[in-house]
């Protein structure tokens, strides 16, 4: 072997000896006869360094996964071979392997049986049994590969194949290994149960590793193999035996589990679960509180809740199959359990908590089924919902400031506790309303000497109440009186209370939450609104010390006002006055720390556009106060517009062009408060708008930092074409005049949609412009199309492909918009180079998105133009090159009518056959039977039945004949 390459194998050798390294494995995968050095050298143990001994291992795998039925009788004999005589020096060897060694040594060997058990080597494990009898690393080799094999034959997180021949090598592999279980089943699996048994009884006191590695493979295999041979006195209780050993007990815990988790008749399961809990509960194993082992713990409570929805799906079969007496016995069983199921719920440990929520989540549902519920059923419903509450709390370590993974695995937690309380709120809605009720009020009283996670999980229960008890359009307010009065009971209680200036994040956040989730209160007692308002505005939301409370109040705030606007008028020019300073925009000198990040502004901005524009003022009073608010911006704009030209340093460049962006976005914001009920004329606001469209627009003129800057007042632009009316229209020449100079696929791609969406609008009003710019516009698309791009260039390839969609969708909508003329005017040469790019689009390029578009764009000509009166010459571009396309198009090999966006295509391609039928009637029949059909040499009998299916009225008829 080349031993330079090797020394790359070191974890610590440099890269180009890593590099060498790597080559080297290549190049013996490739090799003929190169595995044989490695197979010697692991036989006769030649090497003494870890990473060369790993790298053997790599070099036969890749023989025996991808190579072996290349290899003849003998070469095959000697894998096997080296294999066994490898395992052999194992219990002489001095030192054991390193584990990865070991575990690399068990995947070839697996993969050897995968590949040998059902032909040439029927004995694999007992020849490997008869290598290792009793000998610990023998019997730690053996029981890895007993792990490979399994992962091999049954764990589906092995991933086998490419995602491109997935599912048939999936199939394939799936009768494989169904083939290869039935026939262990059948000659080998009892011996091998034999061997773990003896495995067990012999070190389960003298060595741990190994009981707990055997104990691992029970529990794997036992989904799988005749439970019988395991689920039988001596097994269980030596398992049972474990369940009291320190070391032990975890592996058991696990093994056990995965024997109540097999499946098997409900009356036999329900019979093994309480036999287990019996001599479980006689170990004293149900004593939780005698425990204090948190690991053991959480592993027990998977137990106890694989036991427990193990008899509910018992219960579940009984009642569907109508066995009613065994049903009732398994429910007996069950609700003996709800007790142990409370205690692990109640834990303390998250972790052993969470474990048994789903035995919980299952429980309750029983228990939505039953027509009545008994006092015990009633009492246990309590208890959770009792325990669920306490669970809810933050403890005392929890970080708000630097959320970390425990954080995030409690914050999931939390999730799994609020599908508790959602199923309960099913079981039982009055109990649940009346316990939230209780705890929040008696919190809510004291608040000021309670603890913050108590505050904030009585708020949070109220928050999650509006979720359990559903309701449409959050009417919580109407209808049930019962419920209606107790949620306005406690709404009151908590925006009179006080309580939003407790000094602790997470209550502040909850009251800001719970107060929007229940906007509908505020309809209902308007006299809380300005208490409400000015939490909002001081220093416990948007001025709190904590960004993340400013931050999110923001969002809220706007949500507050928006859903509240017809309650607000009485206090819309205090709020303007008091946010005035939140909406400065921060320049980037100084160091200026401004309260909110330019993101949060957006909301403030849009919700100071809501109260102008929802107000009840006068159109002429709301022109002055959206002129207060945009006119800073405006300003502001030309001043740093104005610095940007004359700034050196590309990030002061960056950090102004940043500015200009948030100054337009603050102004677009305030625009999406506008609706058809509110326009921009009737809000007299067009004004203010249009002047602000002339402030902003000089910008794309700025030779610097233009995509930043473009990318902004394109945005404005799109804003502006939904609002104003066509006077927007002068603003757009110039617009795109600048926007088409020096631009890149992107910058067009994104031009496009601005042009289509004023075609849309607008139609006809905009043809003169649309005719003026049309040829300058393709231009510089097909110029940045033309532009060469490096093969294997990704991105550049994906570019154009956008491009070339957005170029289609824009003619696409200047045709649908009934505007051909403008294609039309452009002079014969140029609708003729337009018109073949469309038929090249259909035809050559494999995007079915494009080749739709491409095809509408053909019929909706073929529509207009296609006639008697049409365009001179356009009936002749109609055959030589219309009509070949839409059968050269579904007959490439790119074509794939397993592609959903293709079905579509043909669809489109089967409207452009029947519209031109539509427009040339028997003439086209005519063409297509004695010239075009058969000069692609197809039968007469299918050219007869393609032209009736064509004439069919009913053009599904048409479209489905083309599909098959």
């Amino acid at each position: 072997m080349d031993e330079q390459a090797l020394l790359g194998l070191n974890p610590n050798a440099d890269a180009d000896f890593r590099q060498r390294a790597l080559a080297y494995f290549e190049q013996l995968k490739i090799s003929q006869d190169a595995w044989q050095v490695c197979a010697e050298a692991l036989a006769q143990s030649i090497y003494s360094d870890d990473h060369i001994k790993f790298f053997c291992f790599q070099v036969l795998e890749h023989q025996v996964k991808f190579k072996y039925s290349e290899l003849t009788e003998v070469q095959q004999q000697l894998i096997r071979e080296t294999l066994i005589t490898w395992l052999q020096a194992q219990m002489l060897n001095p030192q054991p392997e390193k584990t990865f060694i070991r575990n690399k040594a068990a995947q070839v060997f697996a993969l050897l049986f995968v590949t040998e058990y059902l032909t040439k080597w029927p004995k694999f494990f007992f020849d490997i049994l008869s290598v290792v009898d009793l000998n610990p690393r023998g019997v730690d080799m053996y029981l890895r590969i007993l792990m490979a094999v399994d992962a091999e034959l049954v764990d589906r997180d092995v991933v086998h194949t490419s995602e491109a021949s997935y599912y048939f090598a999936l199939t394939l592999e799936a009768r494989r290994n169904t083939l290869l279980k039935d026939t262990m089943r059948e000659q080998c699996i009892p011996s091998l149960v034999e061997s773990w048994y003896q495995i067990l009884q012999n070190y389960q006191y003298n060595n741990s590793e190994l009981t707990c590695q055997c104990l691992e493979v029970v529990g794997a295999y036992v989904s799988w193999i005749d439970l019988s041979l395991i689920a039988n006195e001596r097994f269980i209780n030596m398992l049972l035996g474990h369940m009291s050993v320190e070391v032990l007990r975890e592996e058991a815990c696990d093994c056990l589990f995965e024997i109540v988790n097999k499946g098997m008749d409900p009356i036999d399961k329900t019979k093994l679960v309480e036999s287990l809990c019996q001599v479980l509960q006689s170990a004293g194993l149900f004593s939780i509180d005698q425990e204090d082992d948190v690991d053991f713990l959480a592993r027990f409570s998977k137990l106890v809740n694989g036991m427990g929805q193990a008899l509910i799906a018992s219960w579940t079969k009984l009642i569907k199959n109508g066995d009613m007496k065994s049903a009732q016995d398994t429910l007996q069983a069950i609700e003996a359990k709800v007790a142990l199921m409370l205690q692990l719920l109640i834990h303390e440990d998250d972790d052993i908590s969470s474990n048994i929520i789903g035995f919980c989540y299952d429980y309750l549902h029983i228990l939505k089924q039953l027509s009545a519920l008994s006092d015990q059923q009633k009492a246990n419903v309590e208890a959770i919902m009792l325990a669920v509450m306490k669970k809810l709390t933050y403890d005392e370590e929890y970080n708000f400031e630097n959320e970390g993974e425990d954080e995030a695995m409690f914050v999931e937690y939390r999730k799994q506790l609020k599908l508790l309380l959602d199923r309960l709120a099913q079981v039982s809605p009055e109990l649940l309303l009346a316990s939230v009720r209780r705890v929040f009020n008696t919190t809510l009283q004291n608040w000021q000497t309670t603890r913050f996670m108590e505050v904030e999980v009585a708020i949070r229960l109220l928050y999650m109440l509006a979720e359990a008890l559903p309701v449409s359009h959050g009417a919580h307010f109407s209808g049930d009186v019962t419920k209606a009065t107790a949620l306005q009971d406690m709404m009151r209680t908590l925006v009179t209370s006080g309580v939003s200036a407790y000094q602790h994040t997470s209550v502040t956040l909850e009251f800001f939450e719970t107060v929007v989730r229940y906007e509908k209160f505020f309809a209902v007692e308007p006299q809380h609104i300005p208490t409400v308002l000015m939490a909002f505005l001081d220093h416990r939301g948007l001025r709190h010390t904590s960004p993340k409370v400013r931050s999110r109040t923001a969002y809220l705030f706007s949500r507050f006002v928006k859903s509240l606007n017809k309650q607000m008028n009485p206090f819309i020019e205090d709020v303007l006055n008091r946010i005035q300073d939140l909406m400065e925009l921060s320049p980037p000198e100084n160091g200026y720390q401004a309260l909110l990040s330019s993101d949060d502004q957006l909301f403030i901005y849009e919700t100071a556009g809501v109260l102008i524009v929802n107000s009840e003022y006068s159109a002429e009073r709301k022109q002055v106060l959206m002129r207060n608010l945009l006119t800073p911006l405006m300003e502001k704009f030309k001043v740093l517009l104005e610095k940007l030209m004359m700034a050196q340093d590309e990030d002061r460049q960056m950090a102004l062009a940043d500015c200009l962006n948030h100054a337009v976005g603050f102004a677009s914001r305030t625009s999406k408060a506008f609706s058809n009920k509110q326009t921009v004329k009737q809000c007299g606001c067009s004004e203010v708008y249009l002047d602000c469209l002339q402030t902003f627009l000089p910008a794309l003129s700025c030779p610097l930092q233009k995509e930043v800057l473009r990318s902004g007042v394109r945005t404005f632009l799109h804003r502006m074409i939904i609002c104003l009316e066509e006077e927007v229209l002068p603003f757009i020449p110039s617009a795109s005049e600048h926007m088409l100079k020096d631009c890149e696929a992107k910058d067009l791609q994104e031009f496009i949609p601005l042009i289509n969406q004023i075609t849309a609008k607008f139609k006809t009003q905009v043809s003169p412009f649309l005719q003026q710019m049309f040829m300058p516009l393709l231009h510089a698309i097909f110029e940045v199309l033309l532009l060469p791009a490096e093969e294997n260039d990704q991105s550049a390839a994906l570019e154009k492909q956008m491009l070339r969609r957005s170029y289609f969708a824009f003619l696409q909508t200047v045709t649908g918009s009934g505007m051909s003329e403008v294609i039309a005017n452009q002079g014969a040469e140029n609708v003729e180079r337009v018109l073949f790019t469309v038929i090249q689009g259909a035809v050559d390029y494999p995007d079915p998105i494009a080749q739709k578009t491409c095809f509408i764009i053909l019929s909706k000509l073929v529509e207009l133009w296609g006639g008697k009166d049409g365009p001179v010459g356009f009936a002749d571009f109609v055959y030589k090159h219309i009509v070949p396309a839409c059968f050269l198009a579904p007959l490439k090999q790119t074509f794939d009518l397993a592609d959903a966006q293709t079905v579509l295509a043909l669809s489109e391609c089967a409207v452009t056959l029947k519209t031109i039928h539509l427009k040339r009637g028997p003439e086209c029949i005519q063409y297509l039977q004695q010239d075009y059909l058969p000069s692609l040499q197809v039968a007469p009998e299918i050219i007869q039945e393609f032209c009736q299916a064509l004439q069919q009225p009913d053009a599904k008829v048409f479209k489905n004949y083309l599909k098959v």
